[in-house]
């Protein structure tokens, strides 16, 4: 395969530098934040996150994809309208639902009652994030990435310079950061890339037609079961590890920063390089679904071996560059020992993280969403039981071995299947 005259190799270009430059702005904002709001301010930020991205996935998980899939088939743009219909419906329930029990989820769900107030501004962004998402399947659909990428780098532009003029408006007050006004740059940046989708659009004549939406439905809901199940293991992972610390010895201003400086410094640094590998990994689904139902098998083998080359090399070069220079790393950019520490230690899982995120995709290409389903929730279940049982006992540093050997058996799992595949079995 001649990759620079493949389709994919435009998309994954334009999908790749917009990621990377909306990676970095992000990277620098998490640098920002550090030092203005403090690592235990961080770790705050960063227990709403998990929330949101389980509405996020019960909102949008399938309904893009299903947008995407009904609009390569389609001239219209019903199969739009149409999820777009379902996807606000769901937000603005959610929403409320946040809003209202903010309190409730903040107490006796992420255990820390400073995150109430971050979860009703947080609240207010989901009706533009899962608008923006209906566009973007829409395009990709069309398999145009141009506006996609340029929206989601407008969304970091945005919300790093609201961020910015709200501690500038601060400072001139008198007063100081807090997470509170860092969750409105979310808010912010949202609703910018969400308008600038409607005002880029050009609206066609459509309708909202019930067979599309039951269409819609139909795909949409076992990808967002899924998708919800996952992301609500992966929650409980997130919300579990400042408690696991506690129980370990840990004060809780102690356990916030240290969960903010693995999750707000040293995870940002570690998954900046995947933003090449999930562009990848967003046009690989439709490339090898279009290869498997014409029957090209010889491409689908091609594709496969053409991955599994780049997410080793590129995961072995992140992996030496984070063990040469991961503690310089955490020393600069965090002035953190310790976030240089969970850098080094994270780095090692590079080629696995990699090829777990790219060959997922294939796989549901081929139609076997079930089987990466269920692996990862088997990943997920041990993770859990590890924060559980042995993080309060050991330290957080058996949890990140966890996430290594968990990575480790994906990756091993999806070549497996990938290879008796490839071999005609």
């Amino acid at each position: 395969m001649e990759w620079k005259k493949h389709p994919l190799f435009a998309g994954t270009l334009i999908l790749t530098v917009t990621g990377l430059a909306s990676r970095f702005i992000g990277f620098f904002n998490r640098i920002f934040l550090s030092h203005t709001i403090g690592a235990a301010g961080l770790g705050i930020y960063q227990l709403v996150f998990p929330i949101l991205t389980l509405c996020l996935s019960l909102c949008t998980g399938g309904i893009q994809t299903a947008i995407s899939k009904l609009t390569a088939e389609r001239e219209d743009q019903t199969p739009l309208y149409c999820g777009a219909c379902i996807s606000l419906a769901l937000a603005t329930v959610c929403a409320v639902f946040l809003y209202t029990c903010a309190p409730f989820l903040s107490e006796h769900i992420v255990n820390e009652a400073a995150c109430t107030p971050l979860i009703r501004i947080v609240s207010l962004s989901l009706p533009f994030a899962c608008l923006h998402a209906c566009f973007n399947g829409y395009y990709y659909g069309k398999n145009k990435t141009a506006i996609p990428a340029f929206s989601q780098l407008l969304e970091q532009i945005v919300r790093v310079f609201s961020v910015y003029l709200f501690y500038l408006i601060t400072q001139e007050e008198g007063g100081t950061m807090s997470p509170v006004l860092a969750m409105w740059g979310v808010v912010c940046g949202e609703a910018a890339s969400s308008l600038f989708c409607l005002t880029t659009f050009r609206f066609r004549r459509a309708h909202l037609s019930f067979s599309i939406v039951n269409r819609v439905a139909r795909f949409a809901a076992p990808l967002t079961a899924s998708r919800v199940t996952l992301n609500l293991f992966a929650s409980a992972e997130s919300i579990l590890i400042p408690s696991a610390l506690i129980a370990s010895g840990c004060g809780r201003e102690d356990a916030l920063s240290i969960f903010g400086t693995l999750t707000g410094m040293a995870m940002p640094v570690v998954l900046l390089p995947t933003v090449v590998t999930g562009s990848l990994s967003v046009l690989l689904l439709p490339a090898i679904s279009e290869s498997a139902a014409q029957g090209n098998i010889r491409r689908v083998r091609k594709t496969i071996q053409h991955t599994v080359e780049l997410c080793v090399i590129l995961g072995l070069l992140c992996t030496l560059a984070f063990l040469l220079f991961g503690q310089l790393a955490g020393d600069l950019l965090f002035h953190s020992a310790l976030a240089g520490s969970f850098i080094k230690s994270l780095g090692w899982m590079c080629p696995f993280l990699f090829l777990t995120g790219t060959l997922s995709s294939i796989l549901h290409g081929l139609d076997m969403p079930l089987f990466t389903f269920l692996l990862n929730l088997l990943c997920c279940g041990l993770r859990l039981l590890v924060i559980y049982a042995l993080v309060p006992q050991f330290g957080l540093y058996v949890y990140l071995w966890s996430m290594l050997a968990s990575q480790i058996f994906q990756a091993l799992a999806y070549l497996r299947i990938l290879a008796r595949i490839g071999g005609g079995k």
